[in-house]
């Protein structure tokens, strides 16, 4: 292996490392500052905390040494799980810890995945009801629907994360083994092995960041916003005990979601274009979007397409395409909008898409133009030459300004 991919895995595991304890400190601040910090409740949240601190200090096992030392990673995770259940009886807060035994299921046997998956996935639903108490206030049915999406979408997520884990430890060995050949030629071939040395390692590096930027972004935009439909529209059903006909409609969104996400999460797996413009082309694509948005969100939405549509590119159409459904995201969950409009408009030179909302808005160079998702937004549009635009006031709602060269396809 060479230094530099030895050093970029080293750097990977301290923060794999560091990430449990950071949930944890989260967990606790939360807890502690939404419920009475006196006596008794002290000691029910700092003790199993400092318990599970320490159980993560002294028995967490390097990825590198997994194999070595299997008994111990076993465990290790055995203990993390027991240690998170009783945490999360304590507040549902402590899922930001148990999150990470997602992050940890790569220290077991393969045999184990699933297992190891299905547990984590009951305690991590368990903390998006609200805790076990809720379990008891008729949350039984959606704590059931969140279990079933936990394993469906994070099992999928997480099988991948760990076997393209497994395919880059392999292909590092074989890139070192290869850097080690490329050093016994330049014992003969200097200055062109030299080159060629450093042309591999800039190639590899890009590949990999360009590929998990790429899988971020991906997950992005469809795990977390399908997670986000499906739990609002859970809670929703959990709401209208009085209304069946009401509780069955959110509960059929949900379901819709559900696998919906599966299937965005699939094709982002394998690199495919969005399903809706694998079926159609980007105004139908965009249209479709728009009306599944405002159902799941009870948004009215009006959508325009202006000048002559025509197939762009798969690129161009993908990343507009994603545009949009970052934009309508972040009414949802930002805007608290009655209105939102969208407009795609192809002309000769640039094809423009427009999202705009009368929501609350947010200052201009707030943290509102620096979330993840927009941030994704701006590199995937540099990707195609294209550019973004962001013009909101508090109060004032917000305009979402998208441009791409008019870059035909067939």
């Amino acid at each position: 292996m060479t230094v530099d991919a030895a050093e970029q895995q080293n750097r990977q595991e301290r923060i794999l490392h560091l990430v449990p304890y950071a949930g944890l400190a989260l967990a606790v601040l939360l807890a502690l500052v939404t419920g009475p910090v006196a006596g008794p409740r002290l000691v029910a949240v700092l003790g199993p905390a400092a318990l599970a601190a320490v159980w993560q200090y002294l028995m967490h096992v390097p990825q590198a040494e997994r194999e070595a030392r299997r008994t111990k990673a076993v465990a290790f995770y055995a203990g993390l799980l027991v240690l998170t259940g009783l945490l999360v009886t304590v507040s549902p807060f402590f899922g930001f810890f148990g999150f990470t035994c997602y992050l940890q299921v790569g220290l077991l046997p393969r045999r184990l995945w699933l297992p190891a998956v299905v547990l984590t996935a009951a305690l991590m639903a368990t903390t998006q009801v609200g805790g076990v108490p809720m379990l008891a206030h008729g949350m039984l049915l959606p704590y059931l629907g969140l279990l079933v999406v936990n394993v469906l979408i994070a099992g999928t997520i997480t099988y991948q994360a760990l076997d393209d884990d497994q395919r880059s430890r392999a292909r590092a060995v074989l890139i070192g083994e290869l850097a080690e050949a490329n050093a016994r030629l330049r014992e003969a071939l200097e200055e062109n092995a030299g080159l060629h040395a450093q042309l591999v390692a800039q190639a590899r590096e890009a590949g990999v960041l360009d590929e998990r930027q790429r899988m971020a972004g991906e997950i992005h935009d469809t795990i977390a916003q399908g997670l986000t439909g499906i739990v609002t529209q859970l809670e929703a059903a959990a709401h209208a005990d009085n209304d069946p006909e009401r509780r069955v409609r959110h509960r059929d969104l949900a379901h819709r979601l559900a696998k919906e996400s599966l299937a965005e999460a699939r094709r982002s797996v394998q690199a495919l274009r969005p399903g809706p413009l694998a079926q159609a082309h980007l105004p139908e694509a965009v249209q479709e979007l728009a009306e599944r948005w405002s159902q799941t969100s009870g948004v009215p939405i009006r959508v325009e397409v202006t000048g002559s549509p025509a197939p762009l590119l798969p690129a161009v159409e993908v990343v507009l395409f994603r545009a949009a459904q970052e934009g309508l995201a972040n009414i949802a969950k930002h805007a608290a909008a009655t209105r939102a409009g969208l407009t795609l408009s192809y002309t000769d030179e640039l094809v423009l898409l427009d999202v705009v909302d009368d929501g609350v808005g947010f200052p201009a160079g707030s943290a509102g133009t620096q979330s993840y998702g927009l941030e994704a937004m701006r590199q995937r549009l540099r990707q195609v030459g294209g550019a973004l635009e962001i013009e909101s006031e508090p109060g004032e709602g917000t305009a979402i300004s998208v441009q791409v060269p008019a870059l035909w396809g067939q």
